[in-house]
C-alpha cells in the first residue's frame, strides 16, 4: 500500500510518522516507536511529497528511524543565518519552507532537506518562525532581540550549571575551585531566604532547586557553609532592614574634638562641675546617659538628676539626627548590640564618663521627706561625674553610703507617691542571656525591682515626669506618652506573685504617644514623657531638644504639626526595633532549649489560663509563654504550677511545641 511520510513535535523531540489512513482532519498514523495514533492535521510540521509502501511493522520502524536520522545530519548543512540574509533580500515576510531549502540544496532539495530545514527552523528560533505551514522572517530588529535573549538564556543556564555544582560543594563542606559567580549567586540566595518575593527570586529558587537544597532552611545553611553568616547570625536585623553599619556621613559628622567647658559655659550653661555626681549602671554599660547627686537641706533634700546632653552635639537636620531618627532606638542583644548613634558618641563624647567635663541638662529637685515634689528647676549644665559604681557594688555599699541611703529612702517615697496616685507596678524579673565564648547559652533571671535599680529607675520617671510638666505647663508642644487605666486591677501597689504580674500585664490598657499631655496611668502621674535615654532613644533626644530650646528663651524647636510628624516616624522606626529586639531574645531562649535542656525533656510551667481547646502557660526558668494542647484526663486552674515537656524546638523557625 503506497502511503506518505509525515513529521511531528512530541515533547520537544521530532517524530517520523508513516499514514496509515487519512481522515481528513486527523491522520491515523504509525510513529518510528512502533506508536499507533490518532494525530491531528494541525500538528504535522512537514509532509512528503513521494509516496512510500507500508510493510510490517518492525520493517517500517527501522524505515522511519533511518529517515529521523538522516534528516537529523542532513541538518548540520544548514547554516539559518546565510538563508535569513538572503531571503531579507527577497523582501517577502513568509515563505514556503521548500523555497528556502532550495536556497541552501538547490533543485535537489528533496523531502529530507525540506524536513531537516523546519527541524533547524524549531531548533534555532533566532532567524525564522514557522506558523501553519509557512516560515515567516524575522526583522533585522526582531533577529537582534532574539539573539541578545538567547545570549541571556544561555547565561543563565551556565550559571545554573555552575552555581548548582558550587552549592553542592559547599553542603559538602568543600570550597569550588573555579566559581567565578560566587558572590553573586549567594547575593540572590541569601535575598530570597531573607525576602521571599525578590527580584531574582526564581533564579534563587531554580538554582537551590537544581542542586536538591529545597529544605526551608537549605539556604541559610549554605550561607552559614560559606562563610557569609555565622551559625547564629541575626537575620531579624536583615530582615525588618534595620541600619546596622553608620555611613561615611554620619561617621564624618561624628568625629567631634571634646566639648570645651569655656565655650559650654559662655553659652549660658551653668557649672555644676563642683557636685559629687556618681553614675549607676550595669556591669557592661557603655553608655552612661544619667547621673545622680543628692544634697540634704534642713528637713529638706536637693537631688540632682543630670541628663547628658546629646543635642549637643546631635543638630537637626544633620546625618547623625537623621539616622537616629530612622533607627529610633539602641538595640540590645544577648550577642551584641546595634547603637543608635555611633560609639564615638553614644560610648565616648555624649556619655557621662567619670572624669569627663559634659554638657547636660540638670533636674534640680526639691524634696520633703516624704518625698513630694517642692520645687524644682531644669538649667543646661556643665557636670563632671566623680564615681561610676554598677548596680552590684551599689547594693553592697548601700547600707555604709549615706548619699545612697538617702537617695534609695527619697526613691522609696517617690514610688509610694506614684501608687497612691494609681501607679501599677509590674516587677516581672529580667531574662538575662549569656553567650560563652564555645556558644553556650546560659540563662538566669534578675530583679528589675533591686534597691539599685529601684533607686536608678524612680528618679529617671520622676525627670520625665517634671520635664512633661515642665512643657505642659507653659503650653509648649512635646510628644507626651500616655495610658489609660487597666481594663482590670489584680494588684495594689507592688505586686511580688508572679503569676499576679504576668495576668496582670493582659489587661493594660495601650500605651499611646501623643502631641498633648494626658494621664499616665501606669506611672501614676498627670502628665509623662521621656527624656532621660537621648543616647539610646530618638524620643529622649527630640525631648531634649525642644525642651533645650525653651531653657534657652527660644521659641519651641518644633511645631504642633512636626511634632505630630516626628511622633508617627518613631512609631514606625520603634516598632520595627522593638520585633527585631522580640525575635531575637525568643531565638537565644529557642538555642537555649535546644542545646541544654534538649526534646523530651521537661520543665516547670505556671498555669496562665485556662480555654476549652488549650492551657496558656508560661516556663518559670526562662519566662517563655507558649501553649499546651486541652488535657481532659488533667485538671489545672490557672495559678497551678506543673511540669511540661517539651516535644519540640526550633530556633531558626521560631516555635516550640509544649506536651503535658
Amino acid at each position: 500500500m503506497q502511503t506518505k511520510i509525515i513529521e511531528y513535535v512530541e515533547q520537544g523531540r521530532f517524530l517520523c510518522g508513516l499514514v496509515l489512513l487519512d481522515q481528513g482532519k486527523r491522520l491515523r498514523v504509525i510513529n518510528q516507536n512502533g506508536k499507533e495514533m490518532n494525530l491531528p492535521l494541525a500538528r504535522v510540521v512537514h509532509q512528503a511529497n513521494s509516496a512510500f509502501s507500508h510493510t510490517s511493522r518492525e520493517e517500517t520502524m527501522r524505515f522511519l528511524k533511518e529517515i529521523s536520522e538522516k534528516r537529523q545530519e542532513l541538518t548540520e548543512e544548514i547554516h539559518l543565518s546565510e538563508i535569513w540574509e538572503l531571503a531579507a533580500d527577497e523582501g517577502a515576510e513568509s515563505f514556503s519552507s521548500r523555497f528556502l531549502t532550495e536556497l541552501i540544496f538547490g533543485d535537489e532539495a528533496g523531502d529530507d532537506q525540506v524536513a531537516a530545514f523546519v527541524r533547524s527552523v524549531f531548533t534555532d528560533r533566532i532567524f525564522f518562525k514557522y506558523k501553519d505551514g509557512h516560515i515567516l522572517v524575522h526583522s533585522a530588529e526582531k533577529v537582534e532581540q532574539l539573539r541578545e535573549q538567547e545570549e541571556k538564556e544561555r547565561a543563565k543556564d551556565d550559571l545554573l550549571t555552575e552555581g548548582s555544582e558550587g552549592l553542592m560543594l559547599l553542603m559538602a563542606d568543600k570550597e569550588p575551585a573555579e566559581w567565578p559567580q560566587r558572590d553573586y549567586c549567594l547575593d540572590i540566595i541569601k535575598e530570597y531566604y531573607l525576602a521571599g518575593d525578590t527580584a531574582e527570586a526564581a533564579l534563587a529558587r531554580d538554582l537551590l532547586k537544581r542542586a536538591s537544597l529545597t529544605k526551608p532552611h537549605d539556604p541559610f545553611d549554605i550561607l552559614v557553609k560559606a562563610g557569609v553568616w555565622s551559625r547564629d547570625e541575626n537575620i531579624h536585623l536583615y530582615r525588618q532592614d534595620v541600619p546596622v553599619e553608620f555611613s561615611a556621613d554620619e561617621l564624618e559628622a561624628a568625629d567631634q574634638p571634646e566639648p570645651d567647658p569655656d565655650h559650654l559655659l559662655d553659652s549660658g550653661r551653668r557649672d555644676l562641675r563642683h557636685l559629687p555626681l556618681l553614675t549607676i549602671d550595669g556591669e557592661s554599660t557603655r553608655d552612661f546617659d544619667d547621673a545622680l547627686h543628692v544634697e540634704k537641706d534642713g528637713d529638706r533634700y536637693v537631688v540632682g538628676i543630670h541628663i547628658a546632653d546629646v543635642s549637643e552635639f546631635v543638630k537637626p537636620d544633620s546625618p547623625l539626627f537623621s539616622t537616629a531618627l530612622e533607627r529610633a532606638t539602641s538595640i540590645y542583644f544577648a550577642d551584641g548590640q546595634v547603637p543608635m548613634l555611633p560609639p564615638s558618641l553614644s560610648e565616648g563624647l555624649c556619655s557621662l564618663i567619670e572624669g569627663k567635663i559634659r554638657p547636660a541638662i540638670s533636674f534640680l529637685v526639691t524634696l520633703s521627706e516624704n518625698g513630694e515634689v517642692l520645687d524644682y528647676k531644669l538649667v543646661r549644665s556643665v557636670v563632671t561625674v566623680k564615681k561610676r559604681i554598677t548596680y552590684a557594688q551599689a547594693e553592697e555599699i548601700l547600707d555604709q553610703d549615706e548619699d545612697l541611703q538617702m537617695l534609695y529612702a527619697l526613691s522609696m517615697k517617690c514610688q509610694q507617691q506614684r501608687i497612691d496616685n494609681g501607679a501599677l507596678l509590674i516587677p516581672i524579673p529580667d531574662v538575662d542571656i549569656t553567650i560563652g565564648e564555645e556558644g553556650q547559652v546560659s540563662i538566669g533571671l534578675n530583679p528589675v525591682d533591686s534597691k539599685a535599680r529601684t533607686l536608678v529607675a524612680e528618679f529617671m520617671v520622676l525627670a520625665n515626669a517634671l520635664a512633661a510638666q515642665y512643657l505642659a505647663d507653659r503650653q509648649i508642644p512635646g510628644l507626651f506618652r500616655s495610658q489609660g487605666p487597666p481594663r482590670k486591677r489584680l494588684s495594689v501597689g507592688v505586686a511580688k506573685d508572679l503569676f499576679t504580674n504576668f495576668r496582670q500585664r493582659r489587661f493594660l490598657s495601650r500605651g499611646e504617644l501623643l502631641v498633648e499631655p494626658k494621664p499616665h496611668s501606669g506611672v501614676g502621674v498627670a502628665q509623662y514623657t521621656t527624656i532621660t535615654s537621648p543616647i539610646r532613644r530618638f524620643l529622649d533626644l527630640f525631648m531634649q531638644h525642644q525642651l533645650g530650646s525653651v531653657l534657652q528663651r527660644r521659641e519651641p524647636l518644633y511645631t504642633l504639626s512636626e511634632c505630630r510628624d516626628f511622633a508617627s516616624a518613631i512609631l514606625r522606626s520603634q516598632g520595627r526595633a522593638n520585633q527585631v529586639r522580640f525575635l531575637r531574645h525568643r531565638y537565644w531562649l529557642f538555642k537555649y532549649l535546644e542545646t541544654v535542656i534538649g526534646a523530651g525533656n521537661k520543665m516547670e510551667a505556671l498555669v496562665l489560663e485556662v480555654q476549652p481547646r488549650r492551657v496558656q502557660v508560661v516556663l518559670t526558668s526562662i519566662l517563655l509563654e507558649g501553649d499546651l494542647p486541652a488535657n481532659q484526663g488533667v485538671h489545672v486552674e490557672p495559678g497551678d504550677t506543673i511540669m511540661v515537656k517539651l516535644a519540640k524546638v526550633s530556633a531558626l523557625d521560631n516555635s516550640f511545641r509544649l506536651e503535658w
